[in-house]
């Protein structure tokens, strides 16, 4: 499977600290690099008196001069992630700055992202395919009840814990949707946008969240996406045309709620509560939501 086809006020709410030494962060004792970015990188901490492991994102200052979007985007996504506690959903439990550095101190799972694990299997069952996305649909609708919309689902930002459990990641585009209200920012990555989104028009922050667990689903049980092309504008004429190809060696239940998820018009498409009703269960060894 292609990679590049399926991946492609923080000051009130921080603590001042004085400036660490570079393998301390607070009570946290800094040890290898789990990742890098263009603003900063991700290490392996642990708490010196608990031993507790966690994830510490280190972003340079420096880095958000002149990038106002970056920055409001780190402030939002600590702003939501201080409201979310959900067993599915990546906890931020503290941050920590110094003059020239930030520092979110983040929940710690060793599983790696979901799309590693899709792209070494090329597809999954549909009893494993479903035990995924019964608890991606589970913490986002922790984070719909709160308002929360997510806005770039993707394999990528779905992060997989030693017992195999879900955890949704990356919350640096999420934004508190007010009842009534719609969003106007496109965001997120082509191939999991909604027709809405890449449009350019007003939409529901959840509805579009919708559309990307489809493309998902999808992906989890096909190994390969429902839009697809290496040309940008080609694929988002795909996408706001909705149509797609289905396979055969699915499900009909599966291939239902794939389409009443990938469906154009977002006032008709599923909603989080009517995926959780029994009857969309197209597993016969699932136990349910």
């Amino acid at each position: 499977m292609d990679r590049g086809a399926i991946k492609d006020s923080f000051k009130s709410k921080s603590t001042s600290i004085p400036k660490p030494l570079n393998e301390h962060v607070g009570p946290y004792l800094l040890g290898r690099t789990l990742g890098k970015g263009s603003s900063g990188c991700v290490k392996l901490a642990h708490h010196r008196r608990t031993k507790e492991q966690v994830a510490v994102k280190i972003i340079s200052k420096a880095s958000l001069i002149n990038r106002a979007a970056v920055h409001r985007g780190i402030e939002r996504e600590i702003a939501i992630m201080k409201l979310i506690n959900h067993p599915h959903v990546i906890r931020l439990y503290d941050v920590y700055e110094t003059d020239k550095e930030l520092f979110l101190v983040m929940e710690y799972v060793s599983g790696g992202e979901l799309f590693e694990y899709l792209v070494n299997k090329g597809r999954l069952g549909e009893l494993e395919a479903l035990q995924f996305f019964q608890q991606i649909i589970v913490g986002l609708a922790f984070c719909h009840k709160r308002k929360i919309c997510h806005r770039d689902l993707k394999p990528e930002n779905l992060l997989l814990d030693d017992q195999m459990n879900v955890k949704i990641a990356d919350f640096g585009m999420a934004s508190l949707q007010k009842t009534g209200r719609l969003l106007e920012t496109s965001c997120g990555s082509p191939h999991y946008a909604s027709p809405e989104v890449v449009t350019g028009l007003k939409y529901d922050g959840s509805a579009s969240d919708i559309w990307s667990c489809g493309i998902i689903l999808y992906a989890l049980l096909t190994g390969h996406l429902p839009f697809d092309d290496e040309n940008i504008r080609q694929l988002l004429g795909k996408v706001k045309i909705g149509k797609f190809y289905m396979p055969t060696d699915i499900s009909i239940g599966a291939r239902d709620l794939i389409s009443r998820m990938l469906t154009v018009n977002p006032k008709r498409r599923i909603t989080v509560k009517e995926i959780e009703k029994p009857e969309l269960i197209f597993c016969e060894d699932y136990e349910g939501f």
